[in-house]
């Protein structure tokens, strides 16, 4: 269910999901933990029709707490990446993602590909779409590289803020034309359940009306006090600057950092592909 109270977004979530309550942990492999959140709960609240969505991306996951047994009880690890297209009807709750890969920990496998094909399985099924999943093994760890987004850095511009809810009446354009890509740091969300904070660095890349840089960092900023999953915070955030200040061309992409084991990095543009998934300081 969405709604508008008082002219801040209210998004209420399934009330059947694990995110903000005590489970007990399960150490064998189960995965009915998995849980999907409709991502049209977000999606109704901007008008977005699930069959003509007006970008393409996809929503990156990084696990770094993967671990099973191997038929001799040896524990083995890796880090997971998976892909989950933004076209599914579900995106997949981070919490109950976390238990899922929990249930591992105590169950043999035959092989590496035996846990990748089991968790594309799996998650594909959660999110109602083939989810693409990859493993990278130890003896892999050393050609894993940091990369910061590149673009004019908002962060160090001397603003007052005084709003902390989304306000898109920040978003202005300066009248001149203009491709640029810009970053920053200062995105702050909150979970919608827990209310827990969720950290963020952004870069929006576009072609078109000019965006005012104060106004945007402002913009970006009144997030903060905002409840609204990963994903969804990236939707409003492409679709607010689209409206307001029609670019032709728009990517939006942002890199949560890691909560429980998992990052989230949503990406969205009407222009191009997603970016390689390189880890950022903060992740």
């Amino acid at each position: 269910m969405t709604s508008k109270v008082n002219d801040r977004i209210s998004i209420s979530a399934p009330k059947d999901l694990s995110l903000g309550k005590q489970v007990e942990y399960e150490f064998h492999y189960n995965p009915d933990l998995l849980q999907g959140v409709p991502r049209s709960l977000s999606r109704d609240t901007l008008s977005l029709n699930a069959d003509a969505l007006p970008f393409t991306g996809i929503d990156t996951w990084t696990g770094y707490e993967l671990s099973w047994l191997n038929k001799k009880g040896k524990p083995n690890v890796a880090l997971l990446e998976c892909y989950v297209p933004i076209t599914s009807a579900n995106l997949i709750e981070s919490k109950s993602f976390k238990l899922y890969l929990n249930s591992f920990n105590q169950t043999a496998f035959e092989s590496p590909e035996d846990v990748r094909a089991t968790l594309a399985s799996d998650l594909s099924k959660c999110a109602g779409e083939p989810v693409v999943v990859s493993l990278t093994l130890p003896n892999q760890f050393n050609t894993l590289t940091f990369k910061e987004f590149e673009g004019v850095l908002l962060d160090e511009l001397d603003i007052a803020v005084e709003t902390y809810e989304p306000d898109t009446s920040l978003l202005k354009v300066t009248g001149d034309k203009k491709a640029e890509t810009l970053v920053s740091h200062l995105l702050k969300s909150n979970c919608l359940i827990t209310s827990q904070p969720d950290w963020a660095s952004v870069q929006i890349r576009y072609e078109g009306n000019g965006l005012d840089h104060e106004g945007l960092l402002k913009y970006l900023i009144s997030f903060r006090q905002h409840n609204e999953f990963h994903e969804q915070c990236v939707e409003r955030i492409y679709c607010d600057i689209m409206q307001h200040c029609q670019p032709e061309k728009l990517t939006v992409c942002a890199r949560y950092t890691r909560r429980g084991g998992l990052d989230i990095n949503p990406f969205r543009s009407n222009f191009e592909t997603p970016y390689a998934n390189k880890r950022q300081a903060r992740q």
